[in-house]
C-alpha cells in the first residue's frame, strides 16, 4: 500500500520536473528504504554518483552515512533515505564544460518540497534526521536557521520531530567536524532508544 503510494508520488514528481525543465533530462533520485520506517533521513540533493546509480547517498558521503548507521545499530533497510531536491543541481565549467555539484536554489527547492512532504506524510515517521542546511530550512520553513546553531538538538514540528545533523559530506571537507558529528549521532542514538520504548524525549 505505502509502496504504491510512494511510487505514485514519484511518477507525479517526474512529470512536474519534466514540465519545468522541458529542454533538460533530469534524473529523479526519489528515495529508498523502509516505507514503514520510524526514521527518515533527508539530505540536500543527489550528486553525480547518486544520479548515475539513481540511488541516494552512494557517493563519498555514503561511506560516512554507513558509519552513521553502524553507530545507531541500524541498516539502510531499517530507515528511509531521500533528499529535499530530487535531481542533481549542477553548474558547468565554462572552460572545460565539466559539471560540478552546487547547492540547490530556491526555485528547485520550491519545486520539489511538496513531494518531500508527501513522502513524509505517507511514511509517517517519528523522527526526521535532516542532513545539512537545505532540508533543515525547507522543513522548518525558517531560512535563518543554520545547522551550526541547531545540530544535535531536537526540534518539534507538527506530529514528527526533526533532529538536525551536519551533512556527511561536510565531514569529508572539514575533518574537524568529525568529533561533533559523532557526538551528535550519540545523542540521536539516545533519542532512538527512547523511541523504541515509545517514550520520545522532547528536550
Amino acid at each position: 500500500m505505502k509502496e504504491r503510494m510512494l511510487e505514485n508520488i514519484r511518477n507525479e514528481c517526474i512529470k512536474v520536473v519534466d514540465r519545468s525543465y522541458p529542454n533538460e533530462r533530469k534524473v529523479i533520485v526519489f528515495g529508498e528504504g523502509n516505507p514503514d520506517a520510524q526514521i527518515v533521513l533527508v539530505g540536500e540533493a543527489p550528486g553525480e554518483r547518486e544520479t548515475e546509480l539513481v540511488r541516494p547517498f552512494v557517493g563519498a558521503a555514503g561511506k560516512n552515512l554507513d558509519e552513521f548507521l553502524a553507530i545507531l545499530c541500524l541498516k539502510r533497510e531499517d530507515i528511509y533515505i531521500t533528499n529535499t531536491v530530487k535531481f542533481r543541481p549542477f553548474k558547468v565549467n565554462p572552460k572545460t564544460g565539466r559539471l560540478s555539484n552546487r547547492p540547490p536554489n530556491d526555485d528547485e527547492i520550491r519545486l520539489c518540497l511538496p513531494f518531500l512532504l508527501k513522502q513524509i506524510d505517507v511514511i509517517n515517521p517519528k523522527v526526521i534526521v535532516t542532513l545539512g542546511n537545505t532540508p533543515l530550512r525547507a522543513l522548518t520553513g525558517n531560512k535563518e536557521m543554520t545547522i551550526g546553531q541547531s545540530h544535535g538538538k531536537l526540534i518539534d514540528k507538527m506530529q514528527y520531530h526533526i533532529f538536525p545533523l551536519y551533512h556527511p559530506a561536510s565531514i569529508i571537507y572539514n575533518i574537524n567536524l568529525k568529533d561533533v558529528y559523532i557526538k551528535d549521532i550519540e545523542i540521536l542514538k539516545d533519542y532512538i532508544s527512547d523511541l523504541h520504548q515509545e517514550k520520545f524525549k522532547k528536550d
